[in-house]
C-alpha cells in the first residue's frame, strides 16, 4: 500500500495515516510526534462502538499487549480523566450530524461506560472491556471510512477540549487506529 497524505487537515494527518493502515509515517510527521507511529499500535486493539440493545452478548476482551505501559493511562488522567473524556465524546457524537444517526437507538450511559473501560484498558489502565466484539457490534451498520474519520475528528475535539497534550492524543489514536478493520465495512 502506498501511504499518501490524507485530505484531512494537517492536525489529523497522523491519525489519517494510521487509519489508512500505513506502516510508515513520513519523516516530518515522525519528528512532530514520534510516539504516534502506527507501529506503536497493538495488533489486537479494539474500537469504541455503540452499546445497542441488540448487540451480541458481551465477551471479555483482554487488554492489548501495549497496555503493559501505563504511561498513556496516566497521561489521560487515569480512570477519572478517561471517564470525563468519554462523557465529553458521547455528548459531541450525539450532537454531530454525521454521527448521531448511528447512535439513535443506543443506551448512551452504557456506551459511555463501555468506551471508558475500553480506552482505559487500551491505554494501559486496570480496566477490563467486557463489551461485544467490535466487528459484531458494527455489522448492522454501513460504516464508511469517512464515518470512522468523523469519529476520530470528534474524539480529537474532545481531547483538545479536555486539554490533553497533542502527543498524548496521537499515542491514543495510534492505539485505537487498528480498530478500523473491525468497524469500517462499507465503501
Amino acid at each position: 500500500m502506498t501511504c499518501r497524505r490524507s485530505p484531512l487537515a494537517h492536525r489529523f494527518a497522523l491519525a489519517a495515516l494510521a487509519l489508512a493502515g500505513c506502516s510508515a509515517v513520513p519523516a516530518r510527521a515522525q519528528s512532530a510526534a514520534p510516539a504516534a507511529t502506527p507501529a506503536s499500535a497493538p495488533a489486537s486493539a479494539s474500537a469504541p462502538g455503540p452499546a445497542h440493545a441488540s448487540a451480541p452478548t458481551p465477551a471479555l476482551v483482554p487488554a492489548p499487549a501495549a497496555a503493559a505501559d501505563a504511561t498513556l493511562y496516566r497521561d489521560l488522567g487515569g480512570e477519572a480523566g478517561i471517564a470525563a473524556l468519554m462523557r465529553d465524546l458521547v455528548v459531541r457524537v450525539k450532537a454531530d450530524a454525521r454521527l448521531a444517526p448511528f447512535f439513535e437507538n443506543t443506551n448512551m450511559p452504557e456506551l459511555t461506560r463501555q468506551l471508558a473501560d475500553q480506552v482505559c484498558a487500551i491505554a494501559g489502565g486496570p480496566c477490563e472491556y467486557r463489551g461485544a466484539p467490535m466487528k459484531a457490534v458494527h455489522a448492522q451498520f454501513e460504516i464508511r471510512r469517512a464515518d470512522f474519520n468523523a469519529l476520530v475528528e470528534v474524539l480529537q475535539q474532545s481531547m483538545e477540549a479536555r486539554g490533553i497534550a497533542f502527543g498524548t492524543q496521537n499515542r491514543l489514536l495510534a492505539r485505537l487506529a487498528p480498530m478500523h478493520r473491525d468497524i469500517v465495512n462499507s465503501r
